[in-house]
């Protein structure tokens, strides 16, 4: 169902909502969720008949992108595609989990069993629904970035009849997932990423070291009430990874300068910043489900990976100095000292411990997989391997993957990397040219 029509500068926009069921294994259940997509288009083009092009984003748990021109991979997207933003289930506006919901279940065990239902499986699911009920079901393309290669891969497993071509940028995951071993690939290339971001900016290892010692000595809060630790403040380096993120940190340490050596006196911007940073309060799955994403089959448990690789990491210990940020990692205290996740807590644990999960890849299907793939291998990922990454394009048929050093994870933002794998597609007769 439209819910609206309207065009933000250079996109005309459709909304729609569609009802789908929480468990596709029993379809006919009364409880269902709500599905929200947004259809874009170029203005000249909203009357004529397009190839649907799937955005699916990063995560788990970010919500689709809320576009407000046609900046980095949309614009060339716009050109020939009818680009479909969808919000993964329970976020945004497909049924979004908060906190406050998990009171209703009245047990950690019913409110994990209910979070087992917004893994990659059932996202694809809804996708394979919303192709066929609302766009035609003529098969389309997709872009996957980030967590979106890890959807594509059980997307090219569970449904390869809907899709004409795939995309993926930053996400080409491991067919074997193994939690632990991600992280331990992780840890060295984050120790990299700080060692760089010192390099550029060797006052910040005093800015760093003051505010970790003022936090060691006194109790510093943030707005929301969450005490300020010094593991709170590491978990910053989750921005390191990003074409950006090493200028986003100097800006936020320079807030503090003047004001690291006064116990308790940080400045008001300084401790908003941090809050909104690390809070997960826009995006809470991403921090229940991070680790829940490498759960496939009969796979070991996650059993808290990070947590675990982390002390074989003393680099990272809070009392050495320099001191070292964390990346992209969920450790068990942050269900106990961040307010927004606090609610999850249980739930959390029970998926950490979880020995059995549904299955998201079929190697099968995918060696013989003859639908067109083309994907960006980012040398320097700090989230996703690289060597793992190309271990998976060698294990999928009709894959052309590009590896390249020029950008960092979000490299899909720069429109030459949707681009470049649109000409490797189209190269091969398989794709569609955006020129």
């Amino acid at each position: 169902m439209i819910t609206a029509e309207y065009t933000v500068p250079g996109i005309h926009v459709r909304d729609h909502q569609v009802p789908v069921p929480l468990d596709w294994s029993t379809p006919n259940s009364t409880e269902g969720i709500t599905l929200f997509a947004r259809e874009l288009v170029a203005p000249h083009q909203r009357n004529e008949t397009l190839p649907c092009l799937l955005y699916l984003q990063g995560g788990p748990g970010g919500k689709g992108p809320r576009p407000l021109d046609t900046s980095g991979w949309l614009g060339p997207a716009l050109k020939r595609y009818r680009v479909i933003l969808m919000d993964q289930r329970g976020t945004g506006r497909s049924s979004r989990i908060e906190g406050g919901q998990m009171a209703r279940f009245g047990s950690p065990e019913l409110a994990a069993q209910y979070l087992m239902h917004f893994r990659a499986d059932s996202i694809v699911t809804d996708a394979e629904h919303l192709r066929r009920t609302v766009f035609g079901d003529e098969p389309w393309s997709t872009l996957g970035q980030s967590y979106g290669g890890f959807l594509t891969l059980t997307y090219l497993s569970q449904a390869p009849e809907g899709l004409k071509s795939c995309f993926v940028t930053g996400g080409l995951a491991s067919l074997h997932p193994d939690a632990r071993e991600v992280y331990r690939r992780t840890f060295p290339r984050v120790e990299a990423k700080n060692r760089l971001f010192y390099e550029r900016y060797p006052h910040h290892i005093e800015t760093v070291a003051n505010i970790a010692d003022t936090l060691n000595e006194s109790d510093v809060f943030l707005p929301d009430g969450d005490k300020l630790s010094v593991r709170r403040f590491q978990a910053l380096g989750l921005d390191f990874g990003m074409q950006q993120g090493f200028e986003r940190m100097n800006w936020l340490l320079d807030e503090a300068v003047d004001y690291s050596d006064h116990p308790g006196r940080f400045p008001a911007s300084f401790l908003n910043q941090v809050m909104h940073r690390t809070s997960f309060g826009d995006n809470p799955l991403f921090a229940v489900m991070q680790e829940s994403i490498y759960g496939h089959g009969v796979a070991p448990s996650t059993g808290w990976a990070a947590g675990q690789e982390l002390g074989e990491h003393p680099q990272f210990d809070e009392r050495q100095r320099p001191l070292l940020f964390t990346g992209e990692m969920i450790f068990p205290w942050m269900f106990n000292d961040i307010k927004a996740l606090q609610p999850f807590a249980g739930a959390a644990e029970i998926l950490a411990t979880k020995p059995e999960w549904s299955t998201l890849y079929d190697l099968d299907r995918l060696a013989s997989n003859d639908v067109p793939v083309a994907a960006a291998i980012y040398f320097n990922d700090m989230y996703v391997d690289a060597s793992l990454s190309l271990r998976t394009a060698h294990e999928v048929g009709s894959m052309h993957a590009w590896v390249t050093s020029e950008f960092e994870h979000d490299g899909v933002s720069n429109a030459r990397v949707f681009q470049h794998l649109s000409q490797l597609l189209s190269s091969t007769g398989k794709g569609v040219s955006l020129d």
